[in-house]
Parts: structure tokens; sequence; C-alpha cells
């Protein structure tokens, strides 16, 4: 009997961990930033003639404008930079007071009557009185706040049908046997981009941002995936 429960736990989280690896692929189970986070530019036909328009500016040459030598990235592989500057503080405040108070009284018919019986004559002069009471009290608080600045290069990942750019990128450092690594991934109006080819965060659509570690430090602090199966799925461990 035992060993028919061993072999049916051991065949339950080969399943789950099976399932985890699939699901979670390889971004990782708490990775909000979805890869790739990075593209090479398209390679340019050559057998392509550019197009003769009579005119000196030619929009297949530059990615600039007739009056600047700035490079605005606008095609896939192009690179700009993002200024993360992220100040979120929220707080919530709860209080609830709450009372019911009952009172009941009963009195009897009374009787004075000698006819009845001792007995009887008490329960006709009987009086009963009930009173009940319940109160509530519970408050609560809530203050969550979050800072983020820094700065990091992205590459457009895409390009879609309306200009928008799907920008996407990660910096990683390596330090006493351990990695963490910046990604970051958004759709970027141009016309936000500004001199030196930024562009806050602020003004990115569908931000995500994360900072995540690996290493002997974040091993030390994290439990394990078979502990995580175990903790999600047996309540005695």
């Amino acid at each position: 009997m035992k060993h028919h429960i061993a072999r049916r736990l051991i065949a339950y989280l080969a399943l789950s961990v099976s399932a985890s690896t699939l699901f979670t692929g390889c971004a990782g189970p708490d990775s909000i930033v979805p890869p790739p986070v990075r593209a090479n530019p398209l390679p340019t036909p050559m057998d392509i003639e550019p197009a003769v328009n009579g005119a000196i500016f030619k929009q297949n040459m530059t990615t600039g404008s007739l009056f600047s030598d700035r490079r605005k990235p606008r095609k896939v592989g192009d690179a700009l930079k993002i200024d993360i500057s992220e100040n979120m503080s929220a707080s919530s405040d709860l209080a609830n007071d709450s009372s019911r108070e009952t009172k009941l009284a009963n009195k009897g018919p009374g009787s004075n009557s000698n006819s009845l019986g001792g007995i009887l004559r008490g329960i006709a002069n009987i009086d009963a009185t009930a009173s009940g009471t319940d109160t509530f009290k519970g408050s609560g608080t809530a203050t969550n706040t979050n800072k983020f600045t820094g700065r990091l290069a992205a590459s457009v990942i895409n390009v879609l049908s309306n200009g928008y750019l799907v920008v996407a990128g990660e910096r990683s450092i390596a330090f006493n046997n351990g990695v963490s690594t910046l990604r970051f991934s958004g759709v970027v109006n141009p016309n936000d981009i500004t001199s030196g080819n930024l562009v806050a965060s602020g003004d990115v659509v569908d931000a995500r941002l994360e900072l995540v570690g690996r290493g002997d430090t974040n091993d030390a602090t994290s439990r394990t995936w078979i502990q995580r199966i175990l903790a999600k799925t047996l309540t005695f461990w």
C-alpha cells in the first residue's frame, strides 16, 4: 500500500513539473516581459533600385529630417533609450463599526383566582424578559509605495500598422556569483521620442518593467520548484 501511494505521488509531481515547464517557457514563472527583447534589423534587398523622384530629399536614404542629421528610430532593429522614472504610491484606510441591541419582554396574563392551583397561578403570573447585544469593530490600513529610476537602451522589435514602435530591451549585471537582469517592453509613439532618441517611461503604452536576479543569494532566499508545488498541493507539507 505504501509503495502504491509513493508511485502515485511521484507520477503527480512529474506531471506538475511538465505542466509548469510547458506553460512558463523560457521567460520564467515570474516574468512579465515576454520574449523577444531584441531583434536584428531586416536585410536591405540589393536588387531594388531606389525610386528617383527628382527631389533632393529621399525618404529611403535617410531616417532623419531634411534640416537635421538626427536619425530617429523607425525600423526593426533601431535603438532608442528609455528614461525610467516610475513613482507609484497607493494607500487605503478602512474602518467599520456596527452594533445591534435586541430586547424582548413578555408578561403573563395574570390571575388571582383561588380556583387555580398554586403551580398554574404562578405560570399565569410569570414575567419573561430577554436581551442581546451584538457589536463588531474592524479596521485596516494598507500602503504601497514603489520607486524606480534609471535608463535602459532598447531596440525596436516590431512596427505596428499605425507607425507605433514595439520596443524591448534588457541589461544584465553579474556580481559575486549573482546576476541581476533589468527588462523593459512597451509601445512607443514616435512623436514622444525627444532629442537623443530618449523617451520617458511614463509615455510608453503597455509598459512592463521587471528586475529579476539569479545566483547564490537569490537561491538562498527563494523556494525550489518542488517546495512550491508541495506547498500548493499538499496542505500538510
